[in-house]
């Protein structure tokens, strides 16, 4: 008996040995820097056309640059890069399209669109600066300058909670409401391209960019209380009118004509807090920019837009759509920007380079 069990256990054993072991799991996929890590105090936002050269030469090219260590480097593709020039109009996001103009826009075609868009973000300007001169250097005049925006945040802190936040041009902290994608898997829930995108597409994420110029002499002529009233939220903290805490989440139930928070305030247009508007979530990552007055031009400045969202439709035109006759309209003026898609990032492989997917995708 005492063999036979033996023997027995022997062959479980063996069995074992020879059945195939579990498949390695299949390795992460690889995203670029500058969209879920905490912004730099200064960005400098800069669409291109291509004009010569192909998108694969292009894009090697610019990819040492990505590498560098005192900046972080982000390559986006504008619709355009998918029209007939290039063979990869079969290939493009389903979601990427020409920004259309919104209620309130006043679209300025020459701080438009473009076939790429390059986001390099640093602890200063001219850090960022520099650069976006050396990922730029090996390109040649393959790109042609279509509009830049610099942008810097003030007070580049982060919320009670630990999101990055900022304090913007109105005066108001920046960052509150945010998805909190240090989380990975609420980042892959509101950030990164869901299966609905073709195979290249894995590991990015739509990016938008919008230039909205602000008019401080209508601005600071209101009282703080209106000013809050818009925006609702209190301007030394941050919290909801009504609460303490920047953090708090305001029951809009229990207030439904808007008595604490006005039911045209920014915050309460821009996000609802109901279960059917979460999808509709985004992850600003925004920026200010001041440019100074010339003998023919006025001071300009405002706030950079920037937003990250794994559907574009259903997330920032969303959102748009419902910011509509908002309090905040008076004061901004959206005159630029653009949809883009920001391509995956790289492998550890020597040969790899950011946009490979596209370039080689069937």
């Amino acid at each position: 008996m005492r063999r036979r069990t033996v023997l027995a256990g022997a062959g479980l054993l063996g069995v074992a040995a020879c059945a195939p072991a579990p498949a390695a799991p299949a390795p992460p996929v690889p995203h670029q820097p500058g969209v879920v890590t905490a912004p730099p105090a200064a960005a400098v936002f800069a669409a291109f056309d291509v004009v010569s050269g192909t998108p694969e030469a292009i894009f090697r090219a610019l990819t040492p640059g990505t590498r560098a260590t005192d900046a972080e480097v982000t390559i986006a593709v504008g619709a355009s890069l998918f029209d007939g020039r290039f063979g990869l109009a079969k290939r493009a996001p389903r979601r990427l399209g020409a920004m259309p103009a919104f209620p309130n826009d006043v679209l300025d075609p020459a701080l438009c669109h473009g076939d790429l868009l390059l986001q390099v973000a640093s602890h200063d300007a001219r850090t960022a600066d520099a650069a976006l001169r050396r990922a730029l250097a090996p390109v040649g005049g393959a790109l042609r300058p279509r509009w830049r925006i610099d942008g810097f945040r003030e007070e580049n802190t982060t919320t009670t909670d630990g999101r990055a936040a900022t304090r913007d041009l109105f005066g108001f902290r920046e960052g509150e409401g945010n998805p909190d994608v240090r989380d990975p898997a609420v980042a892959a829930r509101f950030v990164w391209a869901d299966d609905g995108e073709p195979a290249w597409a894995a590991g990015g994420t739509y990016q938008v960019v919008r230039r909205i110029r602000f008019s401080p002499a209508l601005w600071d002529a209101e009282p703080t209380a209106r000013q809050e009233a818009v925006i609702g939220r209190r301007k030394t903290d941050g919290a909801p009118l009504g609460h303490d805490r920047e953090d708090a989440t305001f029951d809009y139930a229990a207030d439904p004509s808007g008595q604490v928070v006005a039911l045209d305030s920014h915050i309460r247009r821009a996000n609802p807090r109901t279960p059917e508007t979460e999808p509709n979530r985004i992850l600003r990552r925004g920026y200010s920019f001041r440019t100074n007055p010339t003998p023919t031009t006025d001071r300009d400045e405002g706030i950079v837009f920037v937003c990250f969202q794994r559907d574009v439709e259903t997330g920032f035109a969303t959102v748009q759509r419902r910011l509509a006759g908002q309090a905040l309209d008076k004061y901004v003026l959206p005159v630029g920007g653009g949809y883009f898609f920001v391509l995956p990032g790289t492998t550890a492989a020597p040969d790899d380079y950011i946009g490979r997917t596209l370039v080689q995708a069937p």
